[in-house]
């Protein structure tokens, strides 16, 4: 009998495996370094179980009346769109894209200048129940426009979004997990921008049993740039998860990743993985990519790791920085010799500590419903 070597892993994030057939990428063992933090029994049966009849009626869209030069419809299994921004890279991902119907199809009209944010919930359900979902953003050329995506409720849901943005147009998106205990999502995002495009995403992450979110971008033309920010706050239990890759292959473009977190309780844990990719090709690229984490109680655990793979030395720039720490005992002392309680020291430091990443959302009722959160988890945890 004869054993055959299993395949090498790719040396580059540009040689990862893609594929839209589930069956070509092998079951998971938890020793893969992509799924290494990710405890994958928490993942209930998004990796192999079966999908219940139910899952049709979720998840469920909720969105009033819509701007001018906007529209959401389905989308169907065979729209050309659809993989057109996106290859699934893992088992879940590629699963999600086998078994999802009908999607949902959002468009932003060409040249359309949207004044007012779009803002579309997503409602999950019974959390026994697997589902998953697909979405495409079609953002037509020269167009400006705000568009929010919440999740909410519980479930169990892997979805695929592709967000397609043409030359010259401009999106902020913003994406809410604020899901109940109990759900588990596992999500993969995908940006395709075009020439002179521009994208500035903000992803919140704060409900949920376990959320994991995969968010990668890729360039079409020169001058594409792409804003990526993140605020999470991790309690006792969670497993929240972010990874970004983000691939500059064509010159002359540009990226920035600042994401921050805050962890409290026993077994809170959090990952954050960037990975941001210059091919020999990119050119004039300017990157840079930094995480900061705020333990607040013992117990608590965040993993972070700043990936930067360089293949030509003709760049504008290219930077990484990670931090994780404790409260800085100068800031404390700085509020409470000014008469300041120490429990109200602790909650100013933790809001100035989101505020930057938390104002770059232009959605004002969106903002205060964050830092809403933010109170009562410092409040529940009696900081």
């Amino acid at each position: 009998m004869t054993t055959q070597a299993s395949a090498p892993p790719p040396s580059t994030k540009s040689q990862a495996l893609r594929s839209y057939d589930v069956a070509d990428f092998p079951a998971l063992t938890g020793l893969e370094e992509e799924w290494r933090f990710t405890p994958l029994k928490r993942l209930r049966g998004l990796l192999d179980g079966a999908v219940s009849s139910e899952s049709a009626h979720w998840p469920a869209l909720e969105y009033g009346k819509l701007p001018a030069g906007v529209t959401v419809g389905a989308l169907a299994k065979d729209d050309p769109r659809r993989g057109s921004v996106l290859t699934p890279v893992d088992r879940v991902s590629a699963r999600a894209y086998g078994e999802s119907e009908l999607g949902t199809l959002i468009e932003v009209a060409r040249e359309a200048v949207v004044t007012e944010p779009v803002i579309v919930t997503v409602h999950g359900g019974p959390s026994d129940v697997v589902a998953f979902a697909h979405t495409f953003v079609d953002v037509g050329v020269l167009s400006e426009s705000v568009l929010v995506l919440q999740y909410e409720d519980s479930g169990t849901l892997a979805d695929n979004v592709e967000v397609a943005v043409a030359d010259g147009a401009k999106l902020t998106l913003v994406t809410v997990a604020d899901w109940a205990d109990d759900a588990v999502q596992a999500q993969h995002l995908k940006i395709k921008l075009g020439r002179d495009a521009k994208v500035i995403h903000i992803q919140v992450t704060l409900g949920g049993d376990l959320v994991r979110q995969f968010t990668s971008v890729e360039y079409t033309g020169r001058g594409g740039e792409a804003e990526l920010y993140g605020v999470y706050f991790a309690d006792a239990g969670q497993h929240l998860e972010h990874r970004q890759l983000v691939d500059h292959n064509v010159p002359d473009c540009r990226s920035y990743v600042g994401y921050r977190g805050a962890l409290q309780g026993e077994s809170a844990h959090t990952v954050w993985v960037g990975d941001v990719l210059i091919q020999a090709e990119a050119t004039g690229t300017d990157t840079y990519e930094i995480n900061r984490n705020l333990l607040l109680t013992d117990g608590a655990r965040a993993d972070s790791v700043p990936n930067l793979e360089i293949e030509t030395g003709e760049i504008a720039g290219a930077g990484h920085a990670s931090a994780t720490g404790r409260f800085d005992d100068e800031q404390l002392f700085y509020l409470m010799a000014r008469g300041i309680p120490e429990s109200e020291a602790r909650r100013l430091v933790v809001r100035g500590f989101f505020a930057e990443l938390i104002n770059k959302i232009p959605v004002e009722s969106l903002r205060e419903q964050l830092g809403d959160a933010i109170e009562a988890r410092l409040t529940k945890a009696g900081a």
